[in-house]
C-alpha cells in the first residue's frame, strides 16, 4: 500500500503534537533560529490537511508553552509574527474544511496583534463542527490543572455544588480541554522523549511516538509513518491484552 492510499483502521479522534526541532533544523543549515519556526509554520497547514483527509477529528499543537518566555525576545517576537501570518494566510482554508479553531492557554500575555488574530480566527470558525484545530498558546499542563482546581474551589466555597459531587467528569468540565476528546496519540518530533508539561490530564492513556525528524521536515509522509506505528499498538487502557 502506498502512503497516499493509507487508511486509518484504529480509532483516532485526537492527535497532539509537540513541534520540536525548529531551532536545530535552522542551526544545521546555518540559519537563524527564527527561520526554523517560519519553516515549521509551513508544516502546520500540511499536517492539518493530512489529518482532515484521514478523518482525524481533533489536532492539537503545542505552539508556545508557559516556559517558552525564557527564550530570547527576538525569537519570541518572530514566532508570534509567524503565527499571525499562518492564520491570515490559511483561515479561509480552515473555514472551507470545516475546522474550528480552539484555544488552550492564556493569551492575555501575548502581543495584542496576536491576541486579535487568535480571537478573530476563533470567532470566524466558532460555528464549524467537522474538525477542531486546538492551538496551545502560553499553555502549561500544570497551569491548566491549577486553574481548574481554583475554579472548583471557588464554586464549592460559594455553594454551587457539594465537594462530594466532584469526580473526573466534573473536574474535566472546568479545564481548557472541556469538550475535546482525550488524546489518542501524542507525537513529539526531533527525538526528545519527554512531554514537557503538555496536556498532562489529556495524555493519561495516549500512545506516544518520538520520531527523530525535526518539525520543519515533518511531512505527511512522516505523519503516516507514525500512524502506521500507532496502528500496530495494542491499547489496553489498564485492561488485559486483547487476544
Amino acid at each position: 500500500m502506498s502512503k497516499e492510499e493509507f487508511k486509518l483502521t484504529k480509532k483516532l479522534d485526537h492527535i497532539a503534537f509537540i513541534m520540536d526541532g525548529n531551532g536545530r533544523w535552522a542551526k544545521k543549515r546555518l540559519l537563524p533560529r527564527h527561520l526554523g519556526h517560519k519553516e515549521g509554520c509551513k508544516r502546520v497547514i500540511e499536517i492539518l490537511r493530512a489529518c482532515d483527509d484521514l478523518g482525524i477529528y481533533c489536532v492539537s499543537l503545542y505552539a508556545f508553552s508557559t516556559e517558552n518566555w525564557k527564550r530570547p525576545q527576538d525569537e519570541i517576537d518572530h514566532l508570534f509574527n509567524y503565527l499571525d501570518d499562518f492564520f491570515n494566510d490559511n483561515i479561509a482554508e480552515l473555514i472551507e474544511r470545516g475546522i474550528r479553531v480552539h484555544l488552550m492557554g492564556d493569551i492575555n500575555k501575548l502581543p495584542k496583534h496576536t491576541q486579535d488574530t487568535i480571537r478573530k480566527s476563533m470567532d470566524l470558525t466558532e460555528h464549524l463542527t467537522k474538525r477542531v484545530f486546538n492551538i496551545c498558546l502560553n499553555y502549561g499542563g500544570k497551569d491548566e490543572i491549577v486553574r481548574a482546581a481554583k475554579k472548583i474551589a471557588s464554586d464549592v466555597k460559594n455553594n454551587k455544588f457539594d465537594l462530594d459531587k466532584i469526580d473526573e467528569s466534573t473536574f474535566e468540565s472546568y479545564m481548557m480541554c472541556s469538550g475535546l476528546p482525550p488524546v489518542d496519540l501524542m507525537v513529539r518530533t526531533s527525538g526528545e522523549q519527554r512531554i514537557s508539561n503538555y496536556m498532562l490530564w489529556e495524555l493519561a492513556y495516549a500512545e506516544m511516538i518520538f520520531p527523530h525528524t525535526p518539525w520543519p521536515s515533518f511531512t505527511k509522509k512522516e505523519l503516516i509513518k507514525c500512524l502506521e506505528i500507532y496502528e500496530g499498538r495494542n491499547r489496553r487502557f489498564g485492561g488485559l491484552k486483547n487476544e
